[in-house]
């Protein structure tokens, strides 16, 4: 079985027919029973590529003891096609007990991690707001945060959800705000940059990252937004005559930045800034979210299966059907009275 890397049977890589023996992280796990009242296991295991459906049939109650979500199990399986995507019958497994590579479980960012703060950095000093830059400078000297900043994941699922992801998305979202400040002159740019910096920072202390990314304690009951302003607290109850306008908008811009109640903005926001903020968070979230779900997609064809998030198919590859111009030579409805007709004439 692959233990480390090099011999590892990466999801991304199964195919029909496989033999499987490996070992996967296990991220979720329920018993359910068939319409005979037989009871069957349903897991979702993982590596760094991505996740696959598996069931158990025979032993599935004596095997459910066995594991745990969050465990790393080692899986004797057969590679099968179900309605077009690969899934895995499980005939054994057991819980691991053997020091696993955590580079089997947890992808990083594709981008250099020092690179990409060196271009934050540099980003930040552009700040020309004295109050701003102070404050800014407290959290870039601060070892423990950096050193969280640049590992941490900037989601579970759906995007950015890797070692690093926090730290490029935050970038993304500072990249974009260079733009947009620039379009559009009369956006107050030291408050969107160090907003595009500061709106995320709850992640660090919000997700727990080891085998697997779950939410803390702290993430679950609080959120990283109100995570965010109680970090932002501590750094200005250090700083000396911080303007009260700036710290408001500053602290409107990290939990408006969601834009929706619905999507667990504890507010909707209330200046243009906040307005900017939001769509550039959301923006570089669903591309980076939707292109990898594109890519990860296992469905044959020029569609993905079902997105029950956006209830859609998206197309990921060519239109395959040709144009009514390919199909057929356009006709003069001089040629066919047919198509006098169909042209209205």
């Amino acid at each position: 079985m692959g233990m480390d890397a090099e011999s590892h049977l990466w999801i991304k890589d199964i195919q029909d027919h496989d033999d499987v023996r490996d070992v996967y992280l296990v991220k979720t796990k329920g018993l359910g029973s068939t319409k005979n009242g037989a009871p069957f296991l349903t897991i979702t295991l993982a590596d760094r590529t991505g996740d696959i459906a598996a069931r158990v049939w025979d032993r599935a109650e004596a095997l459910s003891t066995l594991f745990s979500e969050g465990d790393i199990i080692k899986v004797q399986a057969q590679a099968t096609s179900y309605r077009e995507q690969t899934q895995l019958n499980i005939l054994d497994l057991q819980r691991s007990e053997e020091e696993a590579d955590p580079c089997l479980f947890l992808e990083s960012s594709p981008f250099d991690t020092a690179e990409m703060f060196m271009s934050l950095k540099k980003i930040i000093s552009q700040i020309e707001n004295s109050h701003l830059k102070i404050l800014t400078d407290r959290f870039l000297s601060d070892r423990d945060f950096t050193s969280l900043f640049q590992k941490a994941p900037a989601a579970k699922n759906f995007h950015h959800n890797y070692i690093g992801g926090l730290l490029e998305h935050t970038l993304s979202v500072c990249s974009l705000i260079l733009s947009i400040t620039e379009h559009y002159p009369n956006l107050n740019r030291d408050l969107m940059i160090a907003g595009g910096f500061f709106h995320d920072i709850g992640k660090i202390r919000e997700f727990k990252f080891s085998s697997n990314i779950d939410y803390t304690d702290e993430g679950r009951l609080l959120g990283h937004m109100i995570i965010g302003i109680s970090m932002l607290d501590e750094k200005l109850v250090k700083i000396k005559a911080f303007p009260e306008e700036t710290e408001l908008r500053l602290k409107h811009l990290i939990l408006s930045h969601h834009g929706e109640f619905e999507f667990g903005s504890p507010k909707r926001p209330k200046f243009l800034e906040a307005f900017a903020l939001h769509q550039a968070d959301d923006l570089d979230a669903k591309i980076k979210g939707l292109g990898r779900y594109m890519e990860n997609d296992r469905k044959e064809g020029s569609w993905t299966d079902f997105n029950r998030m956006f209830e859609r198919y998206f197309l990921k590859g060519g239109i395959l059907e040709k144009t009514r111009q390919e199909k057929s030579a356009p006709v003069s409805p001089e040629e066919s009275p047919q198509a006098a007709l169909d042209f209205g004439l």
